[in-house]
């Protein structure tokens, strides 16, 4: 093997999707713990021989205790390099999410074992599915009351339409949860509770017929175990690597995490069973990672993330040949040459300078305000990677400057929060006055733009209600002249987005309804539409 197919045939790159609460987060801590990326969990300290947990880096998510932002924590473990994309599970945030899944080889999904399969869990498997993106799924939270796993198994394939294996059992349910047996090597893992979950677990690896076994579970247990383990055996999916690339089957994990049970046996075996780095389309061709030429995409763009500085980082996912730092690559979008110069490893909040990179990998770039979320940069200029997923917003709302004094840190600190994509911004043409219109998929979008204006940039912010509900992009190809002869309801405005496109703010759907049916030669779309498209609008 060459130095290059080595290098990314060890490479593992995925995110951890969850419904909020699941325990994506604590689960995030633990790989990292296990992985030898943190000595504590979720530890508070500076040192660098002690790194915090730095899943959740901003303040504001320390404060609400939820995922705001995905974050990229990159470290090896055995011979694995392994980049972990922890994503936000809120799903006013899914949009963060779903640009991560373009980023990812696959995914593992946390699933608490005694609600099961929640509404955000569906949407977030739906575009995994539809990505072609592999999934591990780990039940977690059997140290508390839980489902029958047989049940669980049942739900994964009703309610998802996927084969579920079992690679481990678990011994017990709740205060009585003990332990899993590995199916594959036939073997018991019995754990030792650590204090808060700071540490390792003490395991024990026995027999499933050692007295020990038999001694820590009750007699209802035990029977229990072996016969479930008995119907598996005979009835139940049989593990196949070509099945779970092809996402017809997902590999299923007991444990809990915030007690470390069965975490070593999630890393372990979905580092062996997770394949490398694969091939990504652009255009009518498929771009191999074992490709001399480099290339990779932009799905994210963060500024702030070192409040020292006033910096914005974009992060690259590679996708083939080698990245080396100060090389010339092509920005396809525009053309131009630029040099990738200022190059960061990433872990949460913290870099440090990476000098080489491979397929699989992502990097943050600094400085380079010309980057667009979906981006192709490539020593090729032929590859451009197909287009990050855009989204229709649902909520709208006017962002105000109450202090004059401070106007420049607000425009600032809005323009530069806006090139993270996290809210859109709309002008209405007609209006009196300036003042930008955010858009987002979920209203806790707008909080963390008034609260990072705050802290991030010395900026107040008031927000102000709108009466409109419902955008839809009107189509390039309508004249002005038919636009303004249109039969339009009352309340309805025209609005224009960053790029000058044209889209009609409505009160209702029902107005929107009604606007389709008084003009049918008006085309409008959820998404804006592309040239390419005929006229169509775009898509997820």
């Amino acid at each position: 093997m060459t130095d290059l197919s080595q290098e990314i045939a060890r490479r593992r790159t995925f995110a951890i999707i969850s419904h909020p609460d699941a325990g994506k987060t604590t689960l995030t801590e633990k790989l990292l713990l296990y992985g030898g990326a943190v000595q504590l969990a979720g530890s508070v300290t500076q040192r660098k021989q002690q790194r915090a947990t730095t899943s959740d880096w901003m303040e504001l998510e320390r404060q609400r205790g939820i995922s705001i932002s995905s974050t990229v924590l990159q470290f090896e473990y055995e011979n694995y390099y392994i980049n972990l994309l922890d994503t936000p599970g809120h799903q006013d945030f899914s949009e963060d999410t779903y640009r991560v899944l373009t980023a990812v080889d696959a995914a593992v999904m946390v699933i608490d074992a005694g609600k099961g399969i929640e509404p955000q869990t569906r949407k977030l498997f739906a575009v995994c599915r539809q990505r072609g993106v592999p999934i591990f799924t780990f039940m977690n939270k059997l140290d508390r009351p839980a489902r029958e796993p047989l049940a669980l198994l049942d739900e994964l394939e009703n309610v998802l339409g996927i084969h579920a294996c079992a690679m481990n059992w678990p011994l017990g349910n709740g205060v009585a949860f003990k332990g899993v047996f590995d199916r594959a090597r036939r073997q018991v893992h019995l754990f030792e509770r650590t204090p808060g979950g700071a540490y390792r677990a003490p395991v024990s690896v026995r027999d499933l017929a050692d007295p020990q076994v038999r001694a820590v579970l009750s007699e209802k247990d035990y029977e229990q175990v072996c016969h479930e383990i008995e119907l598996l055996d005979g009835a139940g999916a049989v593990f196949d690597a070509a099945k779970v690339q092809a996402g017809q089957l997902t590999p299923v994990f007991f444990g809990s995490a915030v007690n470390n049970f069965g975490v070593q046996l999630l890393l372990d075996e979905f580092l062996e069973h997770a394949s490398a780095p694969t091939p990504r389309r652009s255009g009518e061709k498929w771009i191999a990672p074992e490709e001399p030429a480099f290339s990779g995409f932009i799905f994210k763009i963060q500024a702030n993330m070192d409040p020292r500085h006033r910096d914005r980082i974009a992060f690259v996912r590679i996708v083939s040949g080698k990245f080396e730092r100060d090389m010339l690559a092509i920005h396809t979008r525009t053309g131009k040459k630029v040099r990738l110069g200022s190059s960061h490893k990433l872990f949460g909040r913290e870099r440090e300078t990476v000098n080489e990179a491979y397929p699989g990998d992502v990097i943050g770039l600094v400085g380079h305000d010309e980057f667009g979320i979906g981006d192709t940069l490539s020593t090729d200029p032929s590859i451009q990677y197909d287009e990050i997923p855009q989204f229709t917003p649902e909520c709208f709302a006017y962002l105000r400057n109450p202090s004059p004094a401070h106007f420049k840190r607000f425009r600032a600190g809005l323009a530069q929060l806006l090139q993270e994509r996290v809210v859109q911004s709309f002008e209405l043409p007609d209006a009196a006055e300036k003042v930008p219109l955010l858009a987002a998929v979920g209203p806790l979008q707008f909080e963390v733009v008034q609260f990072r204006l705050e802290s991030e940039y010395g900026a107040a912010s008031r927000l102000e209600e709108v009466p409109w509900k419902t955008l839809r992009w009107i189509s390039p190809a309508v004249p002005a002249e038919v636009l303004a002869a249109a039969t339009i309801p009352t309340g309805v405005r025209v609005a224009l987005d960053s790029a000058k496109r044209r889209a009609l703010l409505f009160p209702s759907e029902w107005t929107c309804d009604y606007f389709m049916q008084k003009n049918p030669t008006i085309p409008i779309s959820a998404l804006p539409f592309r040239e390419e498209n005929d006229g169509k609008g775009g898509s997820l």
